[in-house]
Formats: structure tokens, C-alpha cells, sequence
């Protein structure tokens, strides 16, 4: 299960202590050059050793770990923990859920300029004011 001697891929490396959730992610990562090992952009075969740094740029979110122990194949959870040292940044704070709109009970079904009102607020976009498609839903050809 565990290695403490040679090199591990980098990919199956970063796939093992669970960083990406397939291996195939993790390759595709190193070829789009979101991983970087020492400093350096690095393809799928890359040997890594314990010491390396390896930064991962996955989801919006860099994530910076030293190897610590290599491993070859996947490791449960609070295995795969022990085998780096994350000193990544703090995840960006999570918003709160969005506060839905409500109408008074009894007020009825909302009109059409409310509707509008309420997308505008969300910021859903919708058709602009006064202007429109036709309601037949298309544009009109010349030749028709």
C-alpha cells in the first residue's frame, strides 16, 4: 500500500492522497498545466518524492501540499491526510443561502409587471422593459 522509498506519478500521486476524484482528472489537470511540482508545470508522469511541493489549481481553489509519504494506490480518507502537509490558503467563505422573494398571503397570483419586477431583482435578466421578441417567438424573415 504504502512506499516511503522512490518516485510515485504525479498523477496517480495527487489521485491517491484524494486531492482529485479520478485519476483521469488529476492527468488532465497536468496537462493543462494546473499542476505544478518544485515550482515547475509538469506532465502526468512526472516522478514526485516525499519533500516535493505540489501546487493544484482545481475548482477555483489552488491547493499547496508538501509530499509527506507516497502512496501508489488510493487511500482511504484519514490515511490519504497523513501522507501531505497542507499549507493551502483557507477556502473562500461560503454565502448564505439567497433570501427568496415572498408575497403577503392572499395577495393573489402575481401580474406580469410584477413578475417582471421580481426577475429584475434576481437578476435573471428577462426582456428589457417596452421591448420584446414578437409572440410568435421568432424574428420575421423579409421573404415571408
Amino acid at each position: 500500500m504504502a512506499s516511503d522509498e522512490g518516485t510515485v506519478r504525479v498523477d496517480s500521486w495527487i489521485w491517491s492522497v484524494r486531492l482529485t476524484k479520478t485519476r483521469s482528472m488529476a492527468a488532465t489537470a497536468c496537462r493543462g498545466g494546473h499542476v505544478r511540482v518544485n515550482g515547475e508545470r509538469v506532465k502526468p508522469s512526472h516522478a514526485v518524492r516525499a519533500g516535493d511541493e505540489v501546487r493544484l489549481r482545481l475548482a477555483g481553489r489552488e491547493r499547496i501540499v508538501v509530499v509527506a509519504r507516497l502512496v501508489r494506490k488510493r487511500v482511504g480518507a484519514p490515511v490519504a491526510v497523513q501522507c501531505y502537509v497542507d499549507n493551502s490558503p483557507p477556502p473562500p467563505e461560503r454565502l448564505g443561502p439567497a433570501e427568496v422573494a415572498r408575497r403577503d398571503r392572499g395577495a393573489g397570483r402575481p401580474t406580469k409587471r410584477d413578475r417582471r419586477e421580481l426577475e429584475r431583482l434576481r437578476g435573471l435578466g428577462g426582456a428589457a422593459p417596452g421591448g420584446g421578441a414578437a409572440p410568435g417567438g421568432g424574428e420575421r424573415r423579409p421573404d415571408a
